[in-house]
């Protein structure tokens, strides 16, 4: 088992103290919520629980996927916010529904535990098949399905290109079970046709950094396509020595923005970038390994007043992915990617909106 560093940055054993701070706020349901005592959403939740693994904290992240599996509804969601074990926000995310298969995949990466997959494969099955009934003509995924079971005829681009990155993990899962799913290979193939060419269907939330490098960090857009991405919005979002900002025109730094542009960095080939956004966002580390959620400008005021799990899990990754020594660092990098970028027309059997 190998912990990662980033040398002159943060030490394996700093890893393993982050992981700690994680496994610290881990409740005996195995649930692991924002802060201590606060919510909890199933998409943070296995965020937290590959950091775990990353560190090797293998049991706290079993556990952790074990709460999901018991509150996982019938239809394959999980409701969208929930407090010490009620249910506080019905709503079934369709981004929230796929990424299982991201954590399911990392943990197998991590530990090469075939008897976990095989015990998750109905759980990812049925949440990648929710995503997937959600999916527009256009290729795009909606969002959401509210309680009544009424779909919101809206898609997210951050979350639609997370959601390609778990239809792709979902079928290296598959294949590795002898399960083939193609109806997922199709689906990650429209979704990402519509993520490069359409981007008019997805809601304008180019505010948000997510929006612009979510494409990168889910594996839609790549090579030089991605580093033009990047480069595009840049000086936007980005404040040399302090990391990357959440929303364009508001003055917050946030950590978890920072390593998750970092990741995308390394999928886009520029690893010394990568390494230089987690470095700059150190001003938020505690002695304990945990990490302020954000800081606002100029006046360098933490806020919230709050050290956020999520945060330090994105730490972890960005690390590990950088470290890039074990097999489930290239779970952003390189599992599950397509092997091409695409072709400019669309596939025959889409319907596109564009007319091509």
């Amino acid at each position: 088992m190998s912990v990662p560093e980033l040398p002159g940055v943060l030490t394996a054993d700093d890893i393993v103290a982050t992981a700690r701070s994680i496994a610290a706020v881990q409740e005996p349901s195995g649930a692991i919520p924002w802060v201590p005592g606060g919510e909890v959403d199933p998409w943070d939740h296995v965020e937290s629980a590959m950091a775990l693994d990353v560190a090797g904290l293998h049991a706290e992240a079993v556990a952790a996927y074990e709460w999901l599996r018991r509150v996982q509804r019938p239809d394959g969601t999980w409701a969208s916010r929930y407090r010490h074990g009620e249910i506080i926000q019905p709503i079934s995310e369709t981004n929230h529904a796929a990424y299982l298969a991201v954590g399911a995949w990392h943990h197998w990466l991590s530990t090469s535990d075939t008897d976990f997959l095989a015990r998750f494969w109905p759980a990812v099955s049925a949440g990648l098949d929710f995503a997937v009934g959600c999916q527009a003509p256009s290729g795009v995924i909606w969002w959401a399905v509210d309680a009544a079971g009424n779909t919101d005829p809206q898609a997210l681009l951050t979350g639609s290109s997370s959601i390609h990155q778990a239809l792709r993990c979902g079928v290296a899962i598959g294949a590795l079970l002898g399960e083939e799913r193609p109806e997922w290979e199709l689906a990650a193939d429209r979704l990402a046709h519509a993520i490069r060419h359409h981007p008019g269907e997805f809601a304008d939330k180019s505010r948000f950094s997510m929006d612009w490098y979510y494409p990168v960090l889910g594996g839609a857009l790549t090579g030089d396509q991605a580093r033009e991405r990047l480069r595009g919005r840049w000086d936007e979002f980005v404040t040399p020595g302090m990391g990357a900002r959440c929303v364009a025109d508001r003055p917050w730094i946030t950590g978890a923005e920072t390593c998750e542009l970092a990741l995308a960095l390394d999928v886009a080939g520029r690893p010394d970038a990568a390494a230089e956004m987690v470095a700059a966002m150190q001003h938020l580390r505690e002695a304990d390994g945990s990490y302020w959620t954000g800081v606002v400008l100029p006046e360098q005021v933490r806020w919230p007043d709050e050290r956020s799990t999520w945060t330090g899990a994105a730490v972890v990754l960005a690390v590990d992915a950088l470290h890039a020594a074990h097999p489930r660092s290239g779970i952003f990098r390189d599992s599950c990617r397509e092997p091409d970028a695409g072709a400019a027309a669309c596939p025959p059997e889409l319907v596109c909106a564009a007319g091509r």
